[in-house]
């Protein structure tokens, strides 16, 4: 083997794990962020739906009376 790629390979090899570990917890951390983002815009949208529910109720009451 060239004594260069030899010296490259002894470098990068060992800081491996470090590199494989460092893209593990990014994409852990991308996954759970994009899961909160979700249930928040699930509970939002339950929300809205609420509160339009509730303005359809009042301009029933509205019109009734």
């Amino acid at each position: 083997m060239d004594p260069i790629l030899s010296e490259v390979y002894s470098t990068v090899l060992p800081a491996a794990p470090f590199v494989i570990g460092a893209y593990v917890g990014i994409w852990l951390a991308l996954f759970a962020y994009v899961f909160v983002l979700a249930r928040r815009a699930k509970r939002t949208s339950e929300d809205v739906r609420a509160l339009e529910r509730a303005l359809e109720d009042r301009e029933g009451r509205a019109r009734d009376e």
